[in-house]
């Protein structure tokens, strides 16, 4: 499993999460087969993200349809503020106790 793992400050989160539940880059078909979002306790403004993918490739991908059509241009939702930072991580175990 491989995780893209994003986070960004936001001005407004329900401003972005109306621009986030709209799905602009199309997770299902990009490959996503779950997500989460989460936000520091201690920091309203920031948010996380976790898109999860069976393939590298396909979170890859959808990251470069992000850069490059979601979060620049006149694409870029306007409760986002600066430049998301992002990776992306391979799961090499899972525990659940």
């Amino acid at each position: 499993m491989y995780t893209l793992q994003i986070e960004h400050t936001v001005n407004d989160y329900a401003d972005w999460k109306q621009s986030f539940d709209a799905d602009p880059a199309d997770r299902a078909g990009s490959g996503v087969v779950s997500y989460r979002v989460s936000r520091p306790v201690d920091d309203s403004q920031r948010v996380l993200i976790e898109l999860d993918f069976a393939e590298r490739a396909r979170a890859e991908s959808l990251l470069e349809t992000l850069r490059t059509k979601v979060w620049s241009g006149s694409g870029r939702p306007a409760s986002l503020d600066g430049s998301p930072e992002t990776r992306i991580v391979e799961s090499v175990e899972v525990r659940t106790l």
